[in-house]
């Protein structure tokens, strides 16, 4: 969303959470792990209602339907009982309101919300339950504000490290963008409100989204940037969708008739609305003609968008017919009154800010967070003997639910990392913190924030000799020491891409100087997407990654530090030692000028590292637990398949260490000898599964044979190559336990 001013944290009154329920480790069951969500379909059994309503509405009526009428609604028909369709931003939590005509927050007492773990952290906890708590739980905190519309999930593929929006999109690979997607889709339309699905398509960088012409080949758009679109339309049934900025083969996407007409509603039978990012629309006759319902934008007033005046002007002069028009109404009531909107029935109660929603924050928090080192068993703390520990780092204490250019959510309840440890520590023990570094941008060359450039924010690097000085005392004079370092929201953000992957305001000296005087330091990184964490990892003894993780952050990451909560997240990208190792920069095809090339082809993230033997620094799916486990009688309950089966693989999981744990299977498909270019494997299934202590459970993963299928250029039809193909079992894309070979006629 293109927000005309940048929000500042804002001085609010953050009630800690002290308590937290005993049952948060065994979340959900196998069998809610492995259940399929299937949305449901926009029903057309109001159509006869609607074409009565439609024909008694006037030209004028129907135009003010079809674009902005304030900053996040249409203009409904009074008259006829038709309301406005009222839309929030809401990748963290809903947003606070907003004045209907400017980005000024409305002030109002009553928009506080539950602030809610970014995309990145989802996709981290490969559990696609708890992606279906996140959408039912966001879904009744946007009833709770009267919403219909929520503009959400961001899926776009993470392509580059350095992109502005990765701690908001998902993951570098389709199956896992689908997967999370369609539950989180199905548990928010079961709140009688619509997901808004964004950015269609090949949004895949800040850096001249306005404009730039982004070219990808027909197989890795079908293959890599549309699966999780196209089973959030055919599965999870997404009310609404919304149109990119950026052009792709040289028509913008809010006016792409290949993307709008062709593919989205002729192949994959979409029946919702098409909604324009904001200010995204170039034109009125063909814009409407080639698929978009709505236009919604900022830097004028509304009457001048393009569907607006001019449209009237376009149906005066017979460009464009009032029957054009009709078709787009028509879509916008249908779903208005699939949510309940209008037609009666009773809609779905609200509820936000509530104890119940922050322990859903909670839960996907605790599942989120990856334990990416532990050496000799640093981790968890144990408090035997310790009387103090340093808190250090500027992270310690930094809020992000609101930040940076883009949506926010305004919270009463924001734990950070030091509330988190002092909420469960004994009182016995004592905090030092210290700040550490200071977060500091070069204010004459900040970068144009808000004009879409590649150099992000400018940080100023240098340490203030004070902090230091405070920080090594506070780590010296303790037992333990926990550095929070990273990113932020400020940093990370909506609107510009990073520069590169370096830490920054001088974070990585301070970690060297603080570890100098205590040997015991723990390196915590709170940030959406990877930085070089090279040398940190090579010199701590533990480092744990956690994210913008919701109002209950602090808490959640208190408990894994702690014990009470045995990580399970697994990465959801790759994180690379060089940028230059990425394939995006490997190519030299990133961030292009005017027209991007996506060189890379269907090698996006561990596809390229995997495939080119190049080391990454963590991989995809990686992620330590506080137990082991060993996968053993692994195996597929046939040897060979026709097209049309489902290949059933069973493993077994054993918790081979002392303490209860979850862990992810992990199935990745690889064939040799293929007549096409393939990657060396593709994750096409994975499930958790929660282990106690010497026990073992048996995880059965379907994989339908079509899965395993490619985008046929020629045929413009997606084939199953027959002949052998070797499924490997692991707990990450490079640590594969177990290989299964099957034959599919």
């Amino acid at each position: 969303m293109k927000n005309k001013m940048i929000y500042l944290s804002a001085a609010l009154t953050f009630v800690l959470f002290a308590s937290c329920k005993n049952d948060t480790q065994s979340t959900t069951s196998e069998a809610a792990q492995t259940e399929e969500y299937i949305g449901k379909e926009i029903g057309t059994e109001h159509d006869a209602e609607i074409d009565k309503l439609i024909a008694q509405m006037t030209i004028e009526e129907k135009v003010g339907m079809l674009h902005g009428n304030s900053m996040f609604a249409n203009a409904g028909v009074k008259r006829l009982g038709i309301p406005e369709l009222k839309m929030a931003d809401g990748p963290l939590g809903v947003r606070e309101e907003i004045s209907r005509d400017n980005w000024a927050p409305a002030g109002l007492t009553n928009d506080f919300a539950t602030y809610y773990p970014a995309g990145g952290a989802l996709a981290a906890t490969f559990n696609t339950a708890m992606a279906h708590t996140f959408g039912a739980s966001l879904g009744e905190e946007l009833r709770a504000r009267d919403k219909d519309m929520l503009l959400s999930p961001a899926i776009n593929m993470v392509r580059t490290p350095l992109g502005g929006r990765t701690y908001e999109y998902m993951s570098e690979d389709p199956f896992l963008n689908k997967k999370i997607a369609v539950p989180l889709i199905v548990g928010l339309q079961e709140k009688d409100v619509m997901a808004c699905v964004k950015h269609f398509a090949a949004n895949n960088q800040e850096t001249n989204r306005d404009f730039v012409d982004v070219q990808i080949d027909e197989r890795t758009l079908r293959e890599i940037y549309l699966p999780a679109f196209e089973a959030s339309i055919k599965e999870a049934k997404s009310y609404a969708i919304m149109g990119a900025y950026n052009k792709f083969r040289g028509e913008y996407l809010c006016e792409n008739d290949y993307m709008l007409n062709k593919i989205l509603r002729d192949e994959w039978g979409f029946k919702g609305i098409v909604v324009s990012d904001w200010a995204a629309v170039h034109s009125t006759a063909k814009t409407l003609k080639n698929g978009l319902d709505i236009e919604m934008g900022t830097p004028k007033p509304f009457n001048e968008f393009f569907l607006a005046d001019k449209l009237l002007a376009a149906v005066k002069s017979g460009e464009v017919s009032e029957a054009e028009i009709n078709l787009h109404v028509k879509r916008i009531l249908r779903v208005l009154f699939q949510v309940k909107a209008m037609g009666g029935g009773t809609r779905a109660k609200g509820s936000i800010a509530t104890e119940a929603h922050y322990q859903d924050a909670y839960k996907i928090a605790a599942e989120a967070i990856v334990l990416l080192k532990n050496e000799n068993n640093t981790l968890p703390l144990k408090l035997d003997g310790v009387k103090s520990i340093a808190v250090i780092g500027n992270n310690a204490t930094k809020k992000n639910a609101l930040g940076g250019f883009g949506a926010g959510v305004k919270t009463k309840r924001e734990v950070t990392p030091l509330d988190g440890l002092k909420n469960r520590l004994p009182s016995s023990i004592k905090i030092n913190y210290a700040e550490g570094y200071l977060e500091r941008y070069d204010e004459r060359n900040k970068g144009n924030l808000g004009n879409i450039t590649s150099t992000g924010p400018v940080t100023i690097d240098k340490l203030d000799d004070a902090k230091v000085q405070e920080a090594v005392e506070a780590a010296k004079n303790s037992d333990v020491a926990i550095i929070f370092a990273g990113s932020n929201r400020d940093y990370e953000t909506e609107a510009s891409d990073r520069r590169d992957l370096h830490l920054p305001f001088g974070q990585e000296e301070l970690i060297k100087k603080v570890m100098a005087v205590n040997p015991r330091t723990i390196v915590v990184m709170i940030a959406g997407a990877p930085f070089d964490v090279n040398e940190v990892s090579q010199k701590t003894k533990a480092l744990v990654w956690s994210w913008f993780n919701g109002s209950e952050g602090g808490n959640a990451l208190a408990d894994v530090l702690l014990g009470k909560v045995n990580p399970s997240g697994k990465l959801p990208w790759t994180m690379p030692k060089n940028i230059m190792d990425s394939p995006a920069h490997a190519t030299k095809s990133f961030p292009g000028d005017k027209i991007v090339n996506y060189v890379e082809g269907i090698l996006i993230g561990y596809r390229w590292f995997d495939t080119k033997n190049i080391a990454p620094l963590y991989p995809f799916g990686f992620g330590l637990s506080y137990t082991t486990f060993s996968f053993d009688n692994a195996k597929a309950d046939k040897t060979e398949y026709a097209q049309n089966d489902v290949i059933e693989v069973s493993v077994e999981v054993k918790n081979t260490g002392k303490v209860d744990g979850k862990e992810v299977v992990q199935l990745y498909s690889s064939k040799s000898g293929s007549k096409i270019t393939r990657a060396a494997q593709e994750l096409k299934g994975f499930q958790k599964t929660d282990v106690k202590a010497g026990s073992s459970n048996t995880v059965t993963i379907k994989v339908p044979v079509k899965e395993l299928a490619y985008y046929d250029v020629a045929t413009k039809k997606w084939t199953v190559e027959p002949g052998k193909y070797i499924l490997k079992l692991g707990n990450s894309s490079r640590d594969i336990k177990k290989e299964i070979p099957v034959t599919i006629k």
